[in-house]
């Protein structure tokens, strides 16, 4: 399973997180974005939709680029 980083947790970055996330393309999406929470409310967000979408992927936020670390592949939205 891969890990994909999402570069910017905006409008579009969240587009792509959710759809990434639904159609289960990665185990884990990781959400950064450089204003403080907004990456991490984002990815709450796209979490909690799982039980209504029906995904196991782990989706999380950070300001932090070290969270991308192993990432497999980096989508920049920003």
């Amino acid at each position: 399973m891969k890990k994909i980083t999402i570069i910017g947790a905006g409008r579009v970055g969240e587009s792509a997180a959710q759809i990434l996330a639904n159609e289960e393309h990665a185990h884990e999406i990781v959400l950064l974005d450089i204003r403080e929470g907004v990456a991490r409310g984002t990815a709450l967000d796209i979490q909690e939709s799982a039980t209504l979408f029906g995904f196991d992927c782990r989706v999380t936020g950070d300001e932090d680029n070290s969270a991308m670390e192993g990432s497999d592949i980096v989508i920049v939205t920003a």
